[in-house]
């Protein structure tokens, strides 16, 4: 009787957490209807997701105790086409921003780092640039990414633009890494997109392997 009784209990409990999951996502339904409609109603262009810019800009050579979240700092948010264009007419290019400097584009609710719930289970694809074309190609992806031009759009969590010394490195971060269809497909949307040229080689790597090795973009583990 003491077994069957903990069954239903863990069942109640699971019914619970699923029920709660789905008022989640319809409330977050309901507010963006709301969102488009009352941006058409003043005449905007409400894009499909709400996205916020992130800032994070480190001294090279110091090391502090500050948290890398605590470094990270947000800069505007937006959610229509003019919004979007009015933050981007006013940003510093890439070839203007001191190394290293990170840009990250990420979609409203979610937080550029690893621990994330969104981001937890995800991965990030990888481009290396020479600092000479990495505006062009950083610009393409923002729209890209703030136009919904990429395949399987609700696995993407955001990108991101990290500025280094020698080189500028582009990343678009993905909900699940253990999805290999969803993966192989945004490869071949940023591909398509960037009209990335052949010389140029995509690395792949998960967030709990930069979390282990404490490092965003050195041992990837897939190449394509």
């Amino acid at each position: 009787m003491e077994i069957a009784e903990k069954k239903e209990v863990g069942e109640i409990k699971g019914l619970n957490s699923r029920s709660e999951a789905i008022f989640d996502s319809n409330e977050k339904d309901i507010e963006e209807r709301d969102r488009h409609a009352h941006e058409l109603k003043a005449g905007l262009h409400p894009l499909k997701n709400k996205f916020v810019l992130w800032y994070t800009r480190r001294t090279p050579g110091v090391r502090t105790q500050t948290s890398y979240e605590d470094n990270i700092k947000r800069i505007v948010e937006f959610s229509t086409v003019e919004g979007f264009w009015v933050c981007y007419c006013h940003l510093a290019r890439p070839s203007s921003l001191p190394s290293p400097t990170d840009l990250h584009l990420f979609k409203e609710g979610i937080r550029p780092l690893w621990e994330d719930s969104a981001n937890c289970n995800g991965g990030k694809w990888i481009i290396r640039f020479k600092k000479a074309v990495s505006g062009r190609f950083w610009e393409d992806l923002v729209l890209a990414l703030v136009g919904d031009q990429l395949d399987y759009g609700e696995n993407i969590c955001g990108a991101v633009l990290s500025i280094r010394f020698n080189e500028d490195i582009l990343s678009v971060w993905n909900r699940n890494a253990a999805d290999h269809q969803a993966v192989m497909a945004l490869r071949d949307a940023i591909k398509r997109q960037l009209k990335l040229p052949l010389g140029y080689v995509m690395e792949y790597k998960a967030h709990d392997a930069s979390l282990r090795d404490n490092s965003s973009y050195r041992n990837t583990w897939l190449r394509g």
